[in-house]
């Protein structure tokens, strides 16, 4: 999705979310998207200071006919409201308070009071062996100010999309890495002081120690604005002493509820009808299985999503909670001081939820009180760790033994990966060889017969080309699933019919039963050019 469809997207949510606010608070709401960008503030109303301070914009100046109007946020103190509304009706004057959003509030101060920063260059990232980039880079992070260097790290790794920041120690200096569309890119070298600003700032906004001795979790939100919208960026930060210093991670989620759908996600058609139809019932349990970074976190929100309506009640269990959705009970479970997912899904059945995820099944306790609760009337969706669908049904019956009941509760697993997408710009056709002939049959010779099968005697191949838009050749990351819809020939395995249990059998049986794998699902990708053989062969 193209970045002006994000913003607009992003800003169509928070107008949203604060128009159900107003409504609440019962306060008049006002979106002033057609009007930010022209519309002068009142003059000599009110000082900036108290403006900046309060989160409050005077829209209108008022006249003995005319009442003033103010724009006040869902941070405005309720104090300063009613010491205004006072002052204003002890002279006589009428007043009226407007709801708008973050983001209305930003581009109205940046026009009045446009922000007096430097602008630094932008972090670019270099392809390999390109030691001049790193070098630019390195040395743009050196010079900004040491208020500024943290916020700026942290904005260039949003606009560039990144998943990850790794700061490391060297012998003799400190190395920055982003992730990004799921491959590590060096991106600098900080000298000693850069790094102590980053990581006081870091451990300051994480609560995090600076000399601590041991490994250590935080979290940070960080509002970050573009082109007039503000998101909030979800940050889980990760410490650790090395031999130089403390190693830090920082895992970013981008906030952004409306991109939690599914129909942002490039699901193949028949993929999703079948999550369709299993998310349409209220009961049963569904699995996301996928090694870390595979993004299942973030198909299991936009499941939660799609059945988020006002007839449903949804509550989560997570270890941490990394988005916040509107409309459903999150329940953070702090699985390192003692609580368990087992406790809380016990817990949480009394408040009658009709939806239940789990954000991981890790031990037989839990797995069980999720089975329990998919057979009496609840939808569970939970992720396992586990590459495969049949390796999750063969870890799971290792994890709990045969189980009658289990056989009538799990109804799907998915096991998902992401692989870079080519960038359809600058992609580039080829025939490939021989041997890539014959991998390519050999890979898709069993393919089920309900899918159109290509002709694999004369296809073409895509690979990658480097432009200053694209360093990679790639834009973007496509899922790649593997469904494994659960019907008698998978269940027999779950309730002991079958004794020779392992994970070849059980793929065997769901494939006769119709389910494509995922190096298949890959490889259809490749031939469509939507990725590459490489890139297939490097994830799945």
């Amino acid at each position: 999705m193209d970045e002006d469809r994000i913003q607009q997207n992003r800003r169509e949510q928070d107008e949203k979310s604060t128009q159900e606010r107003a409504a609440i608070l019962g306060v008049q709401y006002f979106d002033s998207r057609d009007v930010e960008l022209t519309l002068p503030l009142a003059e000599n109303v009110m000082d900036i200071e108290t403006m900046h301070k309060n989160r409050i914009v005077p829209l209108v100046a008022g006249s003995e006919s005319e009442a003033w109007r103010f724009g006040m946020t869902t941070q405005t103190p309720q104090s300063l409201i009613r010491d205004l509304t006072k002052e204003y009706n002890d002279q006589g004057k009428n007043i009226q308070f407007f709801l708008i959003s973050a983001s209305s509030y930003r581009a109205f101060m940046n026009r009045y009071d446009p922000p007096k920063t430097v602008v630094y260059d932008d972090i670019k990232i270099a392809t390999v062996g390109d030691s001049d980039t790193i070098a630019e880079v390195s040395k743009t992070l050196n010079s900004v100010g040491s208020n500024e260097v943290f916020d700026y790290l942290i904005d260039q790794a949003d606009k560039l999309g990144a998943s990850d920041i790794h700061i490391e120690n060297q012998r003799t200096n400190i190395r920055i890495r982003m992730r990004i569309d799921g491959t590590l890119h060096p991106v600098a070298d900080l000298g000693s002081d850069r790094y102590r600003v980053i990581l006081g700032a870091l451990a300051s906004k994480a609560n995090l120690s600076t000399a601590s001795t041991e490994a250590q979790s935080g979290h940070i939100q960080k509002e970050i604005t573009r082109d007039g919208v503000t998101h909030l960026l979800n940050m889980r930060v990760e410490t650790i002493p090395t031999m130089y210093g403390q190693d830090a991670v920082l895992r970013l989620f981008n906030f952004d509820e409306s991109m939690l759908n599914l129909d942002y996600l490039g699901i193949g058609d028949a993929e999703r009808a079948e999550i369709d139809e299993i998310i349409s019932h209220p009961r049963g349990m569904v699995l996301m299985v996928g090694p870390t970074g595979s993004g299942k976190s973030t198909t299991l929100y936009s499941i939660i999503n799609a059945l988020n309506t006002s007839d449903v009640k949804i509550i989560t269990l997570e270890d941490p909670i990394e988005y916040g959705i509107s409309g459903v009970s999150q329940i953070p479970i702090d699985t390192t001081n003692g609580q368990s997912f087992a406790d809380g899904l016990r817990s949480v059945l009394r408040l009658d939820p009709d939806v239940v995820m789990v954000g991981e099944i890790r031990d037989a306790d839990t797995a069980k009180s999720a089975i329990q609760a998919s057979i009496t009337g609840h939808l569970v969706l939970s992720s396992f760790h586990a590459n495969t669908t049949s390796a999750a049904f063969s870890r799971m019956i290792d994890l709990i033994g045969v189980n009658p009941i289990f056989s009538s509760a799990i109804r799907l697993v998915i096991a998902q990966r992401l692989v870079r997408r080519l960038d359809d710009e600058t992609k580039e056709e080829y025939e490939p060889d021989e041997a890539t002939k014959k991998w390519v049959q050999e890979a898709l010779k069993d393919l089920p017969s309900h899918i159109e099968k290509p002709d694999l005697d004369n296809f073409k191949l895509w690979k990658p080309v480097v432009s200053a838009s694209s360093p990679f050749g790639f834009k973007g990351r496509i899922v790649i699933m593997e469904q494994m819809v659960v019907g008698d020939a998978v269940q027999k395995f779950i309730r002991g019919d079958i004794t020779d249990i392992h994970t070849d059998v059980i793929e065997k049986a769901a494939r006769a039963g119709g389910m494509v794998t995922l190096l298949e699902r890959g490889v259809l990708a490749a031939l469509r050019g939507e990725t590459t053989l490489d890139e297939i062969n490097r994830v799945i």
